[in-house]
């Protein structure tokens, strides 16, 4: 069995710049890029805050561009998604399977770069207008949103940092919240309850999701949850954020010793991509230092540190 250089587990903007870096080192990485490649991008629309493209650029059309930008310099792409990694033997075995069984690789090093999964409601008619005024990113899409009226579902910090920033654009933000008491810190919850555009809806649910005729999102349909009359009412809305949280892409690292935070995060070294297994770096939304910021470019930063991380490495055990 051939060892490899590097393996890349993950094809979104931190695994495909990661890719990048290493194949014009000469590394000639393997990227596993999943059933989806390129993450959550796959599924936005105008991505308007990239830079290098002042009049936005489709999310499928920026993963196709850096896919073919690094493949040009020799990154290999298997579209399979990983079922484990062992880290007690060196070279590593990365394990995925295919349709006619299991397969493994073995390789000097890894970059983890599998993201995070927004936690959604699944309440009716959400799938439908994901991307149509429905959405789980503020910063990304609330720009879209000048001058209207928008919903915020959840009550942590995110919900209440996502609505302050909202507030910047929307004549008005809803926060919907299950319960009257908040799970967000007080400090955020005051910042939140200040601003003069923001109304709480606290004790609500969503039951689902309305349209318009030209299948954009007009209202949230709500219920009390903390009587039992089942009465509904409709919210009228042009936007729907859901913070509820994400859910980091570490189920297959979970037999490993790497270590992760307490919200299943992949912990690096302060200021690195280093994890607590020499040779296996991590970045992107996957990890705990980029948990707070979600966005494409700065997944992407921190797949050139992890690139440059691993061909330090790789020059330290005098395999280059």
């Amino acid at each position: 069995m051939t060892t490899e250089n590097v393996v890349i587990i993950g094809s979104g903007p931190s695994g495909l710049t990661a890719a990048l870096y290493c194949s014009r080192a000469l590394l000639n990485p393997i990227v596993f890029c999943g059933p989806l490649k390129g993450g959550q991008l796959m599924n936005t629309t105008d991505v308007e805050n990239f830079p290098g493209y002042p009049d936005g650029v489709q999310g499928p059309e920026l993963i196709n561009q850096l896919e073919f930008q690094a493949g040009k310099f020799g990154t290999r792409y298997i579209d399979e998604n990983v079922s484990s990694i062992d880290t007690n033997v060196y070279p590593y075995l990365v394990n995925y399977n295919t349709i006619e069984g299991s397969e493994t690789i073995k390789t000097r090093s890894i970059i983890i770069a599998t993201g995070s999964t927004p936690l959604w409601l699944n309440a009716p008619g959400e799938q439908e207008l994901k991307n149509n005024g429905i959405s789980s990113c503020a910063v990304c899409d609330g720009a879209f949103f000048k001058g209207k009226t928008v919903c915020v579902i959840g009550g942590g910090d995110s919900a209440m940092e996502d609505a302050t920033f909202l507030s910047r654009y929307c004549e008005k933000v809803y926060i919907v919240t299950r319960r009257k008491e908040l799970r967000a810190s007080k400090i955020m919850e005051e910042r939140a309850r200040a601003d003069p555009k923001i109304v709480w809806k606290s004790g609500f649910t969503v039951v689902k999701w309305n349209s318009d005729e030209n299948k954009k999102l007009k209202s949230v349909t709500l219920k009390s949850t903390t009587d039992e009359s089942n009465l509904t009412w409709d919210l009228l809305c042009e936007g729907g954020f859901i913070a509820i949280g994400h859910k980091p892409e570490t189920d297959f690292i979970k037999s490993t010793k790497i270590k992760l935070d307490s919200e299943g995060y992949i912990d690096t070294e302060i200021n690195t991509t280093l994890t607590s297994i020499s040779g296996v770096f991590a970045c992107g939304d996957v990890t705990s230092s980029n948990k707070r910021y979600k966005q494409a470019v700065t997944a992407s930063g921190q797949g050139c540190q992890a690139a440059l991380d691993c061909e330090k490495y790789l020059e330290s055990i005098n395999q280059l």
